[in-house]
């Protein structure tokens, strides 16, 4: 294997195709990107067995690439993008000198790494799945910042650390839920098509870090895998075996109280009062009547904080109900948007915020009890 290529090109693939590897790879040869030289392009793969992605670098013209013997090695991925990253040349060799042996050189520097034999890499099924649908890639950022937060870090329960992409006919409803609170996004698709599957969070996370804005995304799906197709990469993650809770049942559908305010607003007044925790959790108390809006906090080790939200509009009777501030706070970072309207049932059931002025978004918390 012999090519030339343009190191700026290179560079970013093989960032794109590193995002995939994992320092605690099980397999020696999943630390490594492969990299194969056909006869006009190069293929580089990176994988840890639960998200792979490959990215291909075209011989446009000889500037970007130009591939003088065709072949195929695994390199370390930290060696590899650190060398490349720190050779001073616009453009790259790349040379396989001996059984695996390769030289890595730009004007005057050079370097000679062992890589791995591509045949012990482990073979992975890019062929895209035949039900498949495109979307922007603005709309699958918006759907994945404004679910996978509140997804669940605990693998007892492996269904709730993905998001949830439920589909029937035009519609997708995207879901994350810890099981304490609950993000949901409802988009719609140009296809009709009907599939239920749960993707792992991380992975999301990885995807909305490759995708540039406003370009189309074709998502295709299988049983087992999904696929996100951009132009010159494929970014396939395995799916979360086992049922997704029902929703349905969670959402309230009628309330007894509202509360409308300006995002930033109630966003700074939580974060103020975030600092008074007890046993690690900020613990936020609204006291709220149709004459004022009180956001407090309180602790016996630390103290208390009191602020009247002055700009809020509160229909309903009194109530008092306390809420976990960090799982409030990343909702209202979620949605982004002016102004927000908390529904509320009551002080010990869930409530739900949402923006004024778009229903696509909903996010739901399960209020805490608190002892005076």
């Amino acid at each position: 294997m012999y090519f030339k290529v343009s190191k700026s090109v290179f560079y970013n693939a093989l960032s794109t195709v590193s995002r995939a590897i994992s320092s605690f790879s099980p397999l020696p040869a999943f630390s490594g990107i492969k990299i194969e030289a056909k006869l006009d392009h190069l293929v580089l793969t990176g994988s840890d067995s639960d998200i792979s992605i490959q990215t291909t670098i075209h011989s446009d013209n000889e500037e970007t690439l130009q591939i003088n013997d065709t072949g195929s090695i695994v390199i370390e991925a930290k060696y590899i993008l650190e060398i490349v990253r720190k050779i001073d040349s616009d453009e790259l060799e790349l040379e396989i000198l001996d059984g695996t042996q390769t030289k890595i050189s730009g004007k005057t520097a050079e370097f000679k790494i062992n890589g791995m034999n591509s045949m012990d890499y482990p073979m992975i099924d890019f062929i895209r799945p035949a039900n498949n649908f495109t979307i922007n890639s603005d709309i699958l950022k918006e759907i994945i910042s404004q679910t996978s937060f509140a997804t669940s870090t605990s693998e007892t329960r492996p269904a709730l650390t993905g998001v949830n992409f439920f589909c029937e006919g035009h519609t997708m409803r995207c879901v994350g839920t810890d099981s304490y609170r609950l993000a949901k996004k409802v988009v719609e698709i140009e296809k009709e098509l009907t599939f239920n599957i749960t993707i792992p969070s991380r992975n999301l996370n990885e995807v909305s870090k490759t995708l540039e804005a406003d370009e189309e995304i074709t998502v295709a799906i299988s049983d087992k895998k999904a696929q996100f197709i951009l132009k010159n990469t494929v970014i396939q993650t395995r799916l979360i075996d086992g049922v997704f809770p029902d929703i349905s049942r969670l959402i309230p559908l009628a309330f007894d109280y509202e509360l409308e305010i300006d995002t930033a607003e109630i966003l700074g007044a939580i974060d103020r009062a975030s600092f008074i925790k007890s046993d690690g959790v900020s613990v936020i108390k609204l006291s709220l009547d149709e004459k004022a809006c009180i956001l407090s906090s309180r602790s016996q080790e630390v103290g208390s904080s009191t602020e009247n939200l002055s700009n809020a509009v509160f229909k309903g009777e009194h109530l008092d109900i306390s809420f976990n501030g960090r799982y409030v706070f990343e909702a209202l970072k979620a949605i982004r948007q002016g102004k927000i309207r908390f529904s509320f049932c009551g002080e010990m059931k869930p409530f739900v915020i949402q923006p004024i002025e778009d229903d696509s978004i909903l996010q739901l918390v399960l209020p805490v009890r608190t002892y005076a």
